[in-house]
């Protein structure tokens, strides 16, 4: 993810599991650029991509391709329960998680929820079309159960919330199983300026499944490889600055980061309520937009997202449309992409992006650029650190920490986890700094000051006015495009939405470059995946979703390569068996 450095702290940092941490219960446009090789996508090669398994006698696919519509559709004619789907998912989980690191838990009562959900359908009551399908969420959204809520840290293992996070609620009134806990970047990679993409003291180390030792990205980053190799139909990540879009992006998956305030944070381990947001990770952006369907709305407990604009939420999956981008002017800020070491196959393949984009009848406004003083602010300022420095010494307490029932490890405010990383071996102190809180109570103020306003206001211009805002106004756009990598930063400031979509990956002779400043993971080689983003206005999330779709459909450039490990368990080894 490229952005301003005090923004790339928050989300680009990783860890490695305790296994027995793990509680497991019992009982197409006709060509598209993926690197630097032209793919054709025929009919017999998709097919050869994504063979029919049988469950049942009838044919299905694996679930690394497997959507949620074909899920529900097998679910309602009995090809298999949810109590089928779920072990099976288990089973996977179990099969490559002391390689890849990717959950840190799984929920005890996922077979019991399956069996309720599986006794509900027979009676005739959906609770809507992810019912009894299961789904992993990120290690630091809270649910009332049997799993912990710790952001990868030992300080909160043990802790108690007093009801579900907003998010929780909503998946289970939907109908979705809770499979469990996803690993991710200690902190929401909120800790330290020397750490790795995917590491937490209580997860350990995610690895991606594109090349071995490959870096996952962060924050979100075992929600995007558990999603991307099929341990779960989709994942839920959480955004900052980059945390789902990065994971997203290097995992070959859509990922969805919503407006600031279209889905709930309450309960959900805080960064900065002015940027904070959760949304989707998953394969397709059908079934992201399903998972953002179920999870979007108001939630008292969050006041943010009482400013959503709707009292009925627009239809996700409806704006999944083909000729989405007809007619649709669609922008390329160029002065925010700047190319460093290994970008030449991502940028490559944004110029065919463009073409397919035009073809798909959009106009395609070039040079649509923030201002100088934009650029040179989102580059070089130091405001968007404040405002997450600041946010965070207030934000940890006031939303998260002080409504704790149960805080075995007494840590009531920054100083206090701060103090318990510095003594407890496991948590890796000074090998892993922790340099970002010591500038976050450095700081000398939190988010009532004046001098915090000021930064925020600040923050508002630079990617407002003078930034993506202004430039989506004044030139009458509906959206602009940027390669992934280059993407989250400037609507990161305003809270304002963006949908990533598979572009390409790097080819198979790409020299080999490592994470920086650790060197223990492989951020750029052969067959890892890059994506392209549409970034819009606030609320703009169904637009951007239909504008995915048109170029996803066109390239489905996420079946043109295949991770290098998956799971090999799939139904029909459980059904029947």
């Amino acid at each position: 993810m490229r952005g301003p450095p005090s923004q790339q702290a928050e989300e680009l940092h990783f860890c490695t599991l305790n296994h027995s941490q793990l509680v497991v219960p019992m009982a197409l446009e006709d060509s598209v650029i993926a690197s630097d090789v032209s793919y054709d996508i025929t009919s017999s090669h998709m097919k050869k991509l994504m063979p029919l398994l049988f469950v049942n006698g009838k044919p299905f696919p694996s679930l690394i391709d497997v959507t949620a519509e074909q899920l529900a559709t097998a679910l309602e004619s009995g090809q298999f329960t949810s109590v089928d789907l779920t072990i099976t998912y288990i089973a996977r989980i179990a099969e490559v998680n002391t390689t890849l690191n990717v959950v840190t838990e799984l929920n005890p009562d996922a077979l019991a929820i399956a069996a309720e959900l599986d006794a509900e359908r027979a009676n005739g009551t959906i609770r809507g079309p992810l019912h009894g399908i299961p789904i992993l969420i990120k290690n630091n959204i809270a649910t009332f159960d049997k799993m912990n809520n710790t952001a990868g840290s030992f300080a909160l293992l043990g802790a108690q919330v007093p009801r579900d996070s907003g998010i929780a609620a909503k998946l289970r009134a939907a109908g979705v199983i809770i499979l469990g806990k996803t690993n991710l970047s200690q902190w929401a990679n909120f800790r330290s300026d020397n750490s790795s993409n995917g590491w937490s003291a209580y997860g350990g180390q995610v690895y991606g499944a594109y090349f071995p030792g490959q870096d996952p990205s962060g924050s979100s980053s075992g929600s995007g490889v558990s999603s991307s190799i099929g341990l779960a139909l989709a994942a839920l990540g959480t955004e900052t600055s980059g945390s789902i879009l990065s994971p997203s992006e290097v995992n070959n998956l859509v990922g969805i980061k919503p407006t600031v305030g279209l889905t709930s944070r309450a309960l959900v381990i805080p960064i900065s309520q002015r940027q904070d947001t959760v949304g989707p990770m998953a394969r397709t952006v059908k079934d992201a937009a399903y998972l953002l369907q179920a999870i979007a709305g108001k939630d008292p407990a969050d006041n943010y997202t009482l400013a959503n604009p709707y009292d009925t939420l627009p239809d996700y999956v409806a704006a999944c449309n083909f000729s989405a981008l007809s007619g649709k002017r669609i922008g390329v800020p160029r002065n925010v992409i700047y190319q460093e070491e290994g970008d030449g196959p991502v940028l490559a393949a944004f110029e065919k992006a463009i073409q397919i984009i035009k073809k798909a009848g959009a106009i395609v406004v070039d040079n649509t650029n923030i201002t100088a003083y934009a650029l040179d602010q989102y580059l070089n300022g130091n405001a968007s650190g404040i405002v997450l420095d600041a946010d965070f010494v207030s934000d940890l307490p006031g939303e998260y920490l002080s409504k704790l029932t149960s805080n075995p490890q007494n840590v009531h405010n920054l100083a206090d986890v701060s103090n318990f990383t510095h003594h407890f071996k496991q948590e890796d102190y000074p090998d892993r700094d922790t340099a970002v809180w010591d500038q976050s109570l450095a700081l000398g103020f939190n988010n009532t000051s004046p001098l915090f306003w000021a930064a925020y206001q600040n923050n508002l211009e630079v990617a407002g006015v003078q930034g993506i805002l202004g430039v989506l106004a004044n030139n009458s756009l509906d959206a602009l495009i940027l390669p992934t990598d280059f993407s989250p930063g400037l609507p990161a400031l305003v809270g304002t939405p963006v949908v990533t979509v598979p572009m390409g990956f790097y080819p198979p002779n790409t020299t080999i470059i490592k994470n920086q400043p650790r060197m223990d993971l492989v951020a750029t080689g052969p067959n890892i995946p890059f994506g392209l983003s549409f970034i819009g206005t606030a609320w703009s999330e169904a637009s951007l979703i239909g504008y995915a779709y048109a170029f996803e459909q066109r390239t489905m450039v996420r079946n043109l390569v295949q991770p290098y490990t998956v799971p090999n368990i799939e139904l029909s080894d459980i059904v029947g068996a």
